[in-house]
């Protein structure tokens, strides 16, 4: 799923973090290494791979790692050809969900998706379906204790940014449009504010309210699909309310 997610599970054995860790590195290798083949392998004109390269290191990426995807990228050594795709479809209680792919095997990534989506009840849609119920955001996180919201709202507004809003009793979200993002990002850079995480995602217009049956077979759903190496992002318009949320947590 799309950079942080309120609902990812905590792993606490070793084995599932490395497993986890190295997913991770799988996919923001396949990132870097399709945004430098399409932009180029420098990042200060590559607005997708600077991004690309910046969450490689918010994970401790070893920096041997980003060069080595970059260069597959540029074709100075050689490596696999990925394809760049999105699957819209349904999910439980009727939430609308994309899913955004990296694969070097189309047919096995088109299966694969249908499957976990058939698997907990949601099922893969036309191109085009729930697109129309998203629309692409920049999202910059920061620590609550970084700075005080007033000061922070002042300095986001003045650099572009659409709102400040608290994502969470711990942090700020910056809301941008996707051609403002850069230049939010450096303003609060400028002023050694620390970011949690950046990105460029895609934001529900409406969201659905689930209950707690239909909220559990979502996050099954989604949870599947980020555990897949082709898959890179998993957006939902679903709402699980706070009491529906504590009950999962509790199962």
């Amino acid at each position: 799923m799309s950079g942080h997610s309120k609902w990812a599970t905590t792993k606490h054995r070793k084995g599932a973090l490395d497993a986890k860790r190295g997913k991770i590195f799988t996919k923001i290798i396949r990132e870097i290494t399709v945004a430098a083949r399409s932009g180029g392998g420098d990042p200060v004109g590559n607005a997708r791979l600077k991004l690309a390269i910046q969450k490689g290191k918010d994970a401790n990426m070893p920096a041997d790692n980003i060069k080595k995807a970059v260069q597959r990228g540029t074709g100075e050594i050689a490596g696999v050809s990925y394809e760049a795709m999105t699957y819209e479809g349904y999910g439980p209680g009727g939430t609308a969900v994309m899913v955004e792919v990296l694969t070097d095997n189309k047919n096995r990534a088109v299966s694969e998706v249908r499957h976990i989506f058939s698997r907990y009840g949601g099922s893969i849609g036309e191109a085009g379906c729930v697109a129309w119920m998203f629309e692409k955001k920049g999202s910059l996180i920061v620590d609550r204790k970084a700075m005080d919201e007033d000061r922070l709202l002042a300095l986001a507004l003045e650099a572009g940014a659409e709102d400040v809003g608290i994502d969470d009793p711990t942090q700020f979200e910056v809301t941008t449009a996707p051609q403002d993002f850069e230049s939010v990002k450096k303003a609060l850079s400028d002023v050694a504010i620390p970011l949690r995480s950046s990105e460029i995602t895609f934001r529900a217009k409406n969201q659905i309210a689930l209950d707690l049956r239909a909220a559990e077979s979502l996050l099954r759903l989604t949870e599947t699909l980020d555990d897949n190496d082709d898959v890179q992002n998993v957006y939902t318009n679903a709402d699980i309310p706070d009491d529906v949320m504590a009950q999962i947590s509790t199962l």
